[in-house]
């Protein structure tokens, strides 16, 4: 698997901080028994948004996924976002579906020989090569 995009990492930390915030009480949930974590479990808050349970955590773990705007309206809904909370949300989702850039590995240029001796400086004289395919 390649690496995560940087904003679906950033998507991931938000989605697990907002849902970190809600209790079982605050969306009508009972609390059950022993709890591991002190907000919503992965699986209520999937259950809440429509969504499957596989689908949410790979969101959170910034795995490759590209939520679609009725899903991000779901999980707005169920987290309970205010409207700069919920741009955000948008805002990182949109930026994580747009593909990474390739990194592109460039060697520095060799000047020709032949343009090497037809710029050598006489005297005083500078000269500057410059390159048409970058």
């Amino acid at each position: 698997m390649s690496s995560p995009h940087p904003y679906a990492r950033e998507l991931g930390a938000f989605l697990r901080a907002r849902r970190g915030r809600l209790r079982p009480r605050d969306v009508g949930l009972e609390p059950g028994g022993r709890r591991k974590v002190t907000g919503l479990r992965r699986e209520e808050l999937a259950l809440l948004a429509g969504l499957s349970t596989d689908y949410y955590q790979r969101m959170e773990q910034g795995r490759e996924v590209r939520p679609s705007d009725d899903v991000l309206d779901a999980l707005a809904g169920a987290l309970g976002l205010d409207d700069t909370e919920r741009r955000h949300l948008f805002t990182l989702a949109r930026a994580a579906r747009r593909p990474v850039p390739a990194r592109v590995d460039r060697e520095p240029e060799r000047v020709p020989d032949g343009t090497r001796r037809t710029t050598r400086p006489a005297g005083s004289t500078c000269s500057c090569c410059c390159s048409t395919t970058r």
